[in-house]
């Protein structure tokens, strides 16, 4: 089953990570997500707009966050773009060295790329892909 892209559009503020954990669980129940992905995708997106608010606009309530998603035959494929600066995505801390253990931010990035099969970024930065394969059943 194959569907258009969606988009949901939400002004910068930290509780419109509720919008994003609803917009899973809906998934979840009408594409019949398998049960051990769940976790995934939920950790990997509410990380992608929790940047997108926080690092992106600047928890600015004048920028959006834009949440594309799409159900590609038994994947799940999602775009996250906020109106922010961008950043340098090659060049981050690696949160799992020594020095960085302790710091309580910076694992974000690090999170989506290890919990998505694909986790690209467009236009500097301001925009996230996040692909799920084989998460549906």
């Amino acid at each position: 089953m194959t569907a258009t892209m969606q988009e949901l559009r939400f002004p910068s503020k930290l509780e419109n990570i509720a919008i994003v954990e609803h917009l899973i669980d809906d998934i979840c129940e009408k594409h019949r997500l398998i049960g051990d992905h769940y976790g995934d995708v939920l950790i990997a997106m509410t990380e992608a707009v929790n940047n997108a608010i926080v690092h992106g606009n600047r928890l600015d309530i004048k920028k959006d966050v834009v949440v594309g998603y799409e159900v590609r035959e038994k994947d799940l494929f999602f775009r996250i773009a906020d109106e922010g600066p961008g950043f340098d995505y090659d060049n981050l801390p690696d949160p799992t060295a020594p020095e960085n253990i302790e710091r309580p931010n910076g694992r974000g990035v690090f999170l989506m790329r290890n919990l998505a099969d694909q986790c690209g970024f467009e236009d500097d930065g301001r925009v996230v892909e996040l692909t799920f394969s084989g998460v549906l059943s």
